[in-house]
């Protein structure tokens, strides 16, 4: 095992590093609330990719596609994973397109659901959101922090208030423009060093045939295609998936910082691709990890790191979690900038024509808000993917109706909310997490039907897809898609960029 105080002075030294990049590539770049929530047009094919990447490869990619591999169904659990996580970037090639050609100047997907169904819908898909961008950074926290412990015995709370304190610090100081710049240089460090540590395990247990013969001879159903609680899962997570990215924020974000169709189509388009063979190669390490019978009860959600220990000497391990950070870093500083857009945009329309220190407060408050929480609950060492099903669950049975409001004018908004209440409730009723407290309540245990998170996730989206179509073809809402860019408020005041109003003239409309 790593000494607790050498991982922390490696830990410290690598969001420092981070933080420092972050700080000083925005220094100056950062004039006014709309640079800070936007970026708007300032990313190219590259950089999008890179940031598109980054973001969407947090450390969850360490840990739940080594669960799923370990524990929910091996290979094909893990193909589902993987493609899953494609499905819906490359949804975001048209729907990106369409966004910015329905509302140019948005900032927020709740910005957009104010402006198409009204108030009740906006609430709702603004609670659904914020709640899974706080799980999605409360499992990142989680992970870290228990790659940490394993690996030198660092109390979870050290790790989580260390790495979520030091984002917090340079997203709250650069915004989004700090977000693009350290997602671009964590890219490059993170792909050269997650297959470098997949090679290095392989050839370390023996290659790839003396790990095969291994899990034939332990675990065969792992490596079966056709096995079928693998399928189930892998069609459920892309159900959960696709859901969950079409109302992150941080996506949404970064379909207004491309700097034109092409760069968004670019950029989805080859982070798509990128992403497949990295949850391939991580997944994989919860299959070797089983087949070598490393993983226990509790322990499948840090199946990379066991095979890590069991290949590696401890310095070895050491690098693949400054890795983790990195990871961590790259996925957090998007949630933490996705928040502050969405209250932002929010406090512009709602306040009368607030200043910029306004505006700029409330954002860095709910921030640091729902930051704390998160690393409080990134301290408690929870299972990665089971909280990130818990958020995926809600977003399953609301995407759809949402994003039908981007194609049709007949869809109303109590139209959208009777379809994704429908949806929540049909994935709530089947949802094994969530039977404890569902059993509880008294009467209703003897009519819940079977726990099944295959029914839970693909039934809610079709019972939502169903009930959109079904209230889209009587109803008549007529809703003018083409004014909904009018209900836009530029944010466009000054803002304070290390320790200086610079007032610019620039984005204003």
């Amino acid at each position: 095992m790593v000494s607790t105080s050498l991982a922390l002075v490696v830990t410290v030294a690598t969001v420092l590093a981070f933080t420092g990049v972050g700080v000083l590539a925005s220094r100056g770049r950062v004039r006014t609330v709309e640079d800070f929530v936007s970026a708007r047009g300032r990313a190219g094919r590259g950089t999008l990719t890179a940031t598109v990447v980054a973001s969407m490869m947090g450390a969850w990619i360490l840990f739940s596609p080594a669960e799923a591999g370990a524990a929910f169904g091996g290979l094909p659990a893990i193909l589902g994973y993987a493609v899953g996580s494609a499905i819906p970037l490359l949804c975001f090639i048209p729907v990106g397109a369409r966004i910015r050609a329905i509302m140019p100047a948005g900032h927020s997907l709740t910005e957009f659901a104010y402006a198409r169904f009204g108030s009740g819908m906006y609430a709702f898909v603004l609670a659904v959101s914020v709640f899974y961008m706080f799980v999605f950074l409360a499992a990142e926290l989680t992970g870290i922090a228990s790659a940490l412990s394993l690996v030198a015995g660092v109390p979870a709370w050290q790790t989580a208030l260390l790495v979520g304190g030091f984002v917090l610090l340079y997203t709250t100081y650069g915004g989004l423009v700090a977000s693009i710049v350290t997602d671009t240089v964590q890219t490059l460090v993170l792909l050269p060093l997650l297959a470098v540590g997949f090679a290095g395990a392989v050839l370390a247990l023996g290659g790839t045939g003396e790990l095969h013969a291994t899990a034939i001879a332990s675990e065969p159903a792992l490596l079966d295609p056709t096995f079928r609680p693998g399928l189930e899962f892998g069609i459920y997570v892309a159900f959960a998936i696709v859901g969950a990215n079409m109302l992150n924020q941080g996506m949404w974000q970064r379909v207004y910082a491309a700097d034109g169709r092409t760069s968004l189509r670019y950029g989805f388009g080859v982070a798509a691709v990128v992403v497949i063979p990295m949850l391939l190669l991580a997944g994989l390490f919860g299959v070797a990890a089983a087949a070598l019978g490393l993983t226990e009860s509790g322990t499948a959600s840090i199946a990379f790191f066991l095979v890590l220990e069991e290949a590696f000497p401890a310095w070895v391990t050491l690098v693949i979690v400054v890795l983790a950070v990195l990871l961590v870093m790259s996925s957090a500083d998007t949630m933490f900038n996705a928040v502050a857009s969405v209250v932002t945009a929010d406090l512009a329309r709602l306040l009368d024509d607030p200043d910029q220190r306004t505006l700029w407060l409330g954002a860095r408050a709910l921030t640091v808000a729902v930051g704390l929480g998160a690393i409080a609950i990134g301290a408690r060492g929870y299972s990665v993917l089971e909280l990130f099903l818990t958020a995926d669950l809600l977003a399953a049975a609301v995407f759809v109706p949402f994003l039908a409001g981007l194609y049709t004018s007949r869809l109303s908004g109590p139209g959208a909310i009777v379809s994704s209440l429908a949806g929540i409730a049909t994935g709530v009723a089947h949802f094994p997490l969530l039977r404890a407290p569902l059993s509880a309540v008294p009467g209703l245990a003897p009519v819940l039907p079977e726990p099944s998170f295959f029914v839970a996730f693909v039934g809610a989206t079709a019972v939502a897809a169903a009930g959109t179509a079904l209230l889209t073809a009587l109803g008549n809402a007529a809703v003018d898609l083409d004014s909904l860019d009018r209900t836009v408020r530029t944010l466009d005041d000054p803002v304070t960029d290390g320790g200086r109003d610079e007032p610019s003239s620039e984005g204003r409309r």
